[in-house]
């Protein structure tokens, strides 16, 4: 039964078969994703995800990460699941369709604390969370997306809930059962992209999988072969091109998910789908010294699939701005980066990226296969008045075709820490989570995202009825 083979190898495998390669990966993943949570918090949607943890009242067991706030592990998980996602700045993976670490991270560190986890065990769990997920997300295919699904919160709560298991001492049989119940609690559609729900289903994802685990452990009953026989999970809500899950399994960790593909990267806070194309823009423009004001039309060229989170052709507000092809290379143009400021309502209703984005223009490169941003290619056309600059662009900033470097994660990490813990506290937790697996204790880590000062009455003054 392949539910029982998935959930063996997740149980069973112990932090000593987790090659060290893999831990260093997952390692660099939770810096990452760290660094993007706690400058999520400050986002609109996050902080009030945070009142909505202060009106459960639940018992205090895990840290809301960035903030003064303890609250049960699945509402911990929720809140830090939703902040990771929340500037679309964390991570992405080809197999599994989206962004494997938010979910995890979310349910990892929240479940972590609340049983003494150490470090390395937490390292092992996400390691294994994302096997689980890459094998999961060719079996339900490209089309399971294309359809309007999201897979970072509809395959990343399994992962997720084999970190939760892990964390909890779950057995095979009962992870099997978990497996179950988050199958009646994966979601996320595409449609809400652009809106504060995208990063919401990050935060579920997570929060299914540590409630999933737990009830699991405690006698709660589902069906437990969820990935077998009729009307499976595959039967039910994967694409027409899905790989049998028997197929994904003979490779299970070999390679390691960690290892091939790999994690990419963002160096931008927008949806991957924009990264490769803009990319190749800033390669084009320092090479042949591109000025906004000589730029008369840019065509950018995707594959099948490549754009389908790309939603808004005419963004009005910063989050929209985020899944819009139209925005990001009008930015690029005329500010020459893209930042996290880039991505505010003011920037997007700017008059001259107005009048400027009408410039940019979308067309289609025929394919019988599906694509996304992290796989195949883009063309694009830069029209000037002194003549048409051409690029075929097939790798992604961040990627490990085209990684950042060390120095460049930290930079990212320290700015985006810094918004919270101020600088010498951004360098703090930096050296304490680049040490994660040497932790006795992962609370260590999740205590030292706690800011000097508290923003929690500032929060109890917006608490509504």
């Amino acid at each position: 039964m392949l539910t029982k083979q998935l959930a063996t190898f997740a149980i069973n495998t112990r932090e000593s078969d987790v090659p060290q390669a893999v831990l260093d990966g997952a390692r660099d993943a939770l810096v990452d994703t760290l660094g993007c949570t706690l400058a999520g918090t400050l986002d609109e949607g996050a902080e009030i995800a945070q009142r909505w943890v202060m009106e459960t009242g639940a018992r205090a067991q895990s840290i809301v990460l960035g903030t003064r706030l303890s609250t049960s592990p699945a509402e911990a998980a929720f809140a830090n699941g939703l902040a990771a996602h929340a500037l679309d700045f964390d991570d992405a993976m080809t197999t599994l369709r989206g962004h494997p670490t938010a979910p995890m991270l979310g349910a990892g560190l929240a479940v972590g604390e609340a049983v003494g986890a150490s470090g390395k065990a937490v390292l092992a769990a996400i390691s294994v969370g994302l096997e689980v997920g890459g094998k999961l997300g060719p079996a339900f295919g490209a089309g399971h997306y294309i359809k309007g699904w999201h897979s970072t919160a509809t395959v990343g709560v399994f992962g997720a809930t084999a970190v939760a298991a892990r964390l909890y001492g779950l057995t095979v049989e009962q992870l099997q059962t978990a497996w179950g119940i988050a199958a009646s609690e994966m979601s996320g559609l595409i449609r809400n992209f652009g809106t504060m729900t995208k990063p919401f289903h990050a935060g579920h994802a997570a929060r299914s999988a540590v409630m999933a685990a737990w009830l699991a452990k405690n006698g709660f009953t589902a069906d437990n072969t969820i990935f077998d026989g009729k009307n499976n999970i595959f039967d039910t809500y994967a694409g027409k091109d899905a790989v049998p899950l028997a197929s994904t399994l003979k490779q299970l960790a070999n390679p390691w998910e960690m290892q091939s593909p790999g994690i990419f990267v963002k160096r931008y806070p927008c949806c991957y789908c924009n990264h490769r194309p803009v990319g190749g823009m800033f390669e084009m423009i320092k090479q042949h010294n591109i000025k906004a004001e000589e730029v008369t039309k840019v065509r950018i060229g995707f594959l099948p699939g490549a754009d389908t989170p790309l939603i808004y052709k005419d963004p009005h507000t910063g989050l929209e701005g985020k899944f819009s092809m139209e925005y990001n290379a009008a930015a690029t143009l005329l500010d020459g980066k893209l930042v996290m400021d880039t991505f505010t309502d003011a920037m997007v209703q700017r008059p001259e990226i107005r009048a400027f984005m009408p410039k940019i223009e979308r067309f289609y490169i025929p394919s019988e296969k599906t694509f996304s941003g992290t796989t195949g290619y883009n063309d694009i056309e830069i029209e000037t008045t002194r003549g048409t600059f051409k690029l075929n662009i097939d790798r992604v900033p961040g990627s490990p075709a085209w990684p950042m470097t060390r120095a460049d994660r930290e930079e990212k990490f320290l700015d985006c820490a810094g918004l919270v813990l101020g600088s010498a506290g951004a360098k703090k937790l930096y050296e304490t989570a680049d040490r994660c697996g040497q932790l006795a204790n992962i609370a260590e880590l999740t205590r030292a995202t706690v800011p000097v000062e508290s923003r929690t009455a500032q929060q109890a003054e917006k608490v509504t009825a």
